[in-house]
């Protein structure tokens, strides 16, 4: 299956790095998925659940409490203050 490269960033370090299949979560205009080869997209994220599909197909997820969102070039990166993956 085809993946991306995604980063969960917090302010005390990264909570993910690595190739998932798929994150959604909910922006400033509602919930939303990328995939790989995703179109380049910029949004707030609302204190929502993270789902991560990593490159195995295991799933994490973790809420957190907002931060801003944006991928191309099919990488990925998620800026939050908090979040705990598991």
């Amino acid at each position: 299956m085809n993946t991306f490269k995604l980063t969960v960033a917090t302010s005390a370090g990264k909570a993910y790095e690595g190739e998932a299949q798929s994150v959604s979560m909910r922006g400033a205009n509602g919930d939303f998925m990328i995939l790989p080869d995703h179109a380049p997209f910029m949004t707030l994220v609302k204190p929502s659940r993270v789902v991560i599909t990593d490159a195995e197909g295991s799933e994490l997820s973790g809420e957190c409490d907002g931060g801003v969102f944006q991928t191309a070039g099919n990488e990925a990166t998620l800026l939050t203050g908090k979040i705990e993956l598991a």
